[in-house]
């Protein structure tokens, strides 16, 4: 088969790789449908997560069709149309048993898919605990739209507005405009907030906040986005700030948006250092936090997409072939002059009748 195969940061390459084999007895092999590209696998590519070793498939996105079931397998047979999660969970262990799924303390559980093991980027995938970290498709749903419930909508709603703690009233500001961004402002919507404040340098993508439901927009290369939020708020600052970019200056401005007792929720991949000034923060009674998705919310984002409460078909922007891969590499790369929030690959006709 052919994958998108990680070669060192910087080097990627659409290439024939050997097919999946069925390793454990809770494995299936999924034959990849539709695929995306996320912003952590240009982390990955450019070197914020060294565990990603050169010859890794990269990929942790997919909806696909069961091609072969492993002996342990009870809910998924072959044909069966899956989404499958970014998180493996096994089901089991202490952090799976208290739904921390993006914890899983087994092997291959977790954060797996691109990381550790090959990943959906891929004309075929090998997801382990199948039957804990895949979601049948509801008849009728679009696979691009379903797509986007692997990981940008579980982690714009759970780590960042779960874990921030948004209330009805609440003044939200997002730092960041990209996908998991709008996936926090669109989660946010759900809870009623008064105002959500969407924070970038993008003008462009500051235009597709407001469409996906920010009310007031800063462009932070020419506003004081501390200003503004003084302004809305009375000079207490925001409710609840959340961080979805992963630089430093993003995340000490999320602190610095902060009332006190505010909260923080870091979303962001951080692959360098970030300053929490303590001397002045200490007394603020701040509460931060930080995660990786569990993906626990997946049945339920599904439900309301199902029922035209999310519409999450809005963030695919472009759309490729999967041996178009590379160009879509470089679309989703310099999303700031294209406008890409997500680039969504298919198999192609004649792929699938082979």
């Amino acid at each position: 088969m052919r994958a998108l195969v990680y070669h060192g940061p910087g080097q990627r390459a659409w290439e024939e790789v050997r097919d999946p084999e069925i390793i454990d007895e809770g494995d299936v092999i999924v034959r990849v449908d539709a695929t995306t590209i996320c912003g952590t696998d240009l982390h990955i590519l450019a070197g914020d997560v060294p565990e990603v070793r050169p010859g890794r498939i990269l990929g942790h996105e997919a909806v696909g069709t069961v091609d072969e079931v492993g002996d342990d397998i009870h809910r998924l047979s072959p044909g069966d149309r899956v989404l499958v999660s970014c998180i493996s969970a096994c089901g089991t262990c202490r952090f799976c048993r208290e739904g921390r799924y993006g914890q899983c303390a087994e092997g291959g559980g977790g954060w797996v898919l691109g990381r550790s093991i090959d990943g959906t980027q891929a004309e075929y995938v090998r997801v382990p605990y199948a039957d804990t970290s895949t979601y049948r498709i509801p008849d009728g749903a679009r696979d691009e739209e379903i797509l986007m419930l692997a990981d940008i909508l579980p982690t714009g709603y759970e780590v960042g507005v779960l874990a921030g703690g948004v209330r009805p009233g609440d003044v939200v500001a997002v730092v960041g405009a990209g996908p998991v961004g709008l996936s926090a402002i669109t989660c946010a919507r759900l809870f009623s907030p008064s105002h959500v404040v969407a924070i970038d340098l993008s003008d462009e993508r500051l235009k597709k906040a407001r469409e996906f439901g920010a009310d007031v927009t800063v462009n932070d290369a020419t506003e004081d986005a501390a200003a503004v939020i003084r302004d809305l708020t009375g000079r207490l600052g925001a409710d609840v700030a959340i961080e979805a970019v992963g630089t430093a200056a993003t995340f000490e401005l999320a602190v610095k948006l902060v009332r006190p007792g505010g909260r923080i929720a870091n979303i962001g991949v951080h692959g360098k250092p970030a300053m929490l000034h303590l001397e002045d923060q200490w007394a603020r009674d701040i509460t931060i936090t930080t995660g990786l998705v569990d993906a626990s919310s997946t049945p339920t984002l599904m439900r309301l997409a199902a029922t035209g409460q999310l519409d999450a078909g809005r963030f695919v922007t472009h759309r490729f072939a999967m041996d178009d891969f590379e160009q879509a590499y470089d679309v989703f790369g310099d999303a700031a002059s294209n406008g890409a929030l997500k680039v969504v690959l298919t198999r192609q006709e004649d792929e699938a009748d082979e």
